[in-house]
């Protein structure tokens, strides 16, 4: 089998832009590439970008979901060293916090277009992966 990798992960959106914004300024990521209704956005060393394509008919996912709900298709895990000081700097931002909350080391948060994702900081009983191993 010859090389693969994952690249990008895409996003529809009700507006491209502003999505892409705000994942710019929550990561300190920057634009690789931009059309009307479409923006690629990822670290300045290279690595998996985020892409966001503008969706009219977007319906947003509803976290948890309950029968009948638009159900999220996949979420995103970011570690960060500070909970408390991230999820504050992400509602600044434009997130909302969800009402409900599984973990005790987890923020999930929804963003702008709400779409659900997670902050998480690495602690003994984390069960995401830490970027360091132990």
């Amino acid at each position: 089998m010859g090389r693969t990798r994952l690249s990008t992960v895409v996003f529809d959106a009700p507006d491209a832009h502003g999505l892409a914004g705000f994942y710019r300024r929550l990561l300190g990521y920057v634009v690789r590439a931009e059309e009307p209704d479409w923006v690629l956005i990822g670290p300045t060393y290279g690595g998996t970008a985020l892409a966001f394509e503008t969706e009219r008919l977007y319906t947003p996912p509803v976290w948890p979901a309950g029968p009948g709900d638009q159900r999220m298709m996949l979420h995103l895990d970011i570690e960060v060293d500070d909970l408390a000081e991230e999820t504050a700097r992400a509602v600044a931002e434009g997130a909302t916090l969800a009402d409900y909350q599984p973990q005790e080391d987890v923020r999930v948060l929804l963003d702008p277009a709400g779409h659900p994702f997670c902050l998480w900081v690495h602690t003994r009983h984390s069960r995401r992966p830490s970027r360091t191993p132990q």
